[in-house]
């Protein structure tokens, strides 16, 4: 077996064999394969595709390339929960305690921001102390006795996922559902939790622009998973807009806090519940979606879920209390009467990044404190100098190129509907994959 072969054969779209696809990964971990016929062979298959099969090989490969969790010690029903990202996406920190509260032990391991997607990491990292990495030991002992802890991803997990991503991302094949599936799975699956829960976004503000993409990733997602024997299930939610009032770390943060006393944006917390509805259906808690919603309300309202979230924030040392106070500099007022028709994410998202809340490259270092805070929503009324949103930056002499972005992002007219927020969810039935819309 040689690597030329196996580029001979997905050049002519030939499936490859297990063994095959091993060779290959196996190889370039190695070092053995030069980058160069890695790229060749990434190419290949962006432009002539991957079976199911090789899809899920290829992912396999990749996640025994590095090390696993051993969650077996920790007793209960695991879940790990990932997001494909957008703008003021802290689903995380809402949903991970919330599932806590009910009884589901959730390991997380989460990623940085780039670009206008924000991420995990730096959001926690906006708490004082808050520590995002800690021996495993430590962590494992945290999830036995809260049943929830988030750490920064390890780059042990799936190192040849980390090492082919860096190629696409330099020969233009990142954007592949195939290898976007078998990227995130074998992350997924090396945190060793007993179900994954998987929230998909489609639109502006997220990687897949639109719903039937989003699927069609789903699909391969749900399917990967299955096949490795972990209960998966994806929802496809809308990034058209951003999600919730806050885009920036600490701002989210305090959001995320709101939300989990019930006092956070209708849009949030309704995504939250959804995914946490699925959440104790595959753990068997709950028989139906009628049940588990009235039992995460109850958790929301009763103060539960905060308090268990207050508990997350305390065992990885943060102190919620101390979280920084952000700096108002500007704000963007309403143009003219009328309902919000659109709030475009992607136009919000550079605000954000201008404001010094994200990265452009892996390099930069972020201010905590800096975002954008919307004080509307989409089907909402205002009146001509209404504020519409807060600008909260350190960077004084660029507020004009803020409010110019946020000018594109607010759109005002006579309609008043809101866009659905969930379009469905992907889940196995029986032998096959399917997509159900929401009712």
């Amino acid at each position: 077996m040689n690597m030329y072969d196996i580029l001979y054969k997905k050049r002519e779209s030939q499936p490859l064999s297990q063994a095959e696809i091993a060779y290959f990964i196996q190889g370039f971990t190695r070092g053995e394969i030069p980058d160069y016929q890695a790229s060749a062979f990434l190419m290949a298959a962006f432009i002539n595709g991957l079976s199911p099969d090789e899809t899920v090989e290829l992912t396999r490969q990749m996640l025994l390339s590095g090390d696993m969790l051993d969650l077996s010690g920790i007793g209960g029903f695991t879940l790990d929960k990932h997001s494909t990202g957008g703008v003021g996406d802290k689903t995380s920190l809402v949903l991970a305690p919330l599932l806590a509260a009910a009884g589901i032990v959730v390991p997380k391991l989460s990623g940085r921001g780039l670009g206008h997607t924000g991420g995990t990491i730096d959001k926690l990292e906006s708490i004082p102390g808050f520590q995002t990495e800690l021996a495993m030991e430590e962590f494992l002992d945290q999830l036995r006795q809260i049943g929830v802890g988030i750490l920064s991803a390890s780059g042990d997990l799936a190192p040849a996922d980390k090492a082919l991503y860096a190629l696409r991302d330099v020969t233009a094949t990142v954007d592949h559902p195939s290898l976007i599936a078998s990227s995130i799975m074998s992350k997924k699956l090396a945190v060793g939790a007993d179900g994954i829960l998987l929230d998909v976004k489609f639109g502006e503000g997220a990687f897949m622009k639109t719903a039937e993409d989003a699927i069609e990733l789903s699909k391969i997602l749900v399917d990967i998973g299955e096949k490795n024997s972990k209960q998966t299930r994806a929802l496809i939610s809308s990034m058209e807009t951003p999600l919730g009032k806050a885009v920036g770390n600490s701002l989210e943060v305090r959001e995320a806090a709101l939300t989990l006393q019930g006092k956070g944006p209708a849009d949030l917390q309704e995504l939250c519940v959804q995914l946490a509805i699925h959440g104790l259906l595959m753990s068997g808690k709950c028989r139906d979606e009628t049940e588990a919603q009235c039992r995460l309300l109850d958790l929301i309202d009763s103060g539960a879920a905060y308090e268990k979230f207050l508990d997350f924030i305390r065992f990885q040392g943060g102190d919620i209390d101390s979280l920084p106070v952000e700096k108002e500099v500007g704000v963007y007022r309403a143009r003219s009467s009328g309902y919000v028709e659109r709030i475009h994410s992607l136009p919000v998202a550079k605000a954000a990044l201008i404001c010094g809340a994200g990265r452009q490259t892996k390099a930069d270092c972020i201010d905590p404190t800096a975002g954008i805070l919307l004080h509307v929503q989409e089907g909402e009324r205002v009146e001509e100098g209404d504020i519409l949103a807060s600008i909260f930056s350190k960077r004084e002499n660029r507020i004009q190129e803020v409010l110019d972005y946020l000018e594109v992002a607010f759109i005002l007219g006579e309609r008043k509907e809101r866009s659905p927020l969930i379009k469905g969810v992907v889940c196995r039935e029986e032998d096959s994959i399917v997509f159900h819309p929401s009712k």
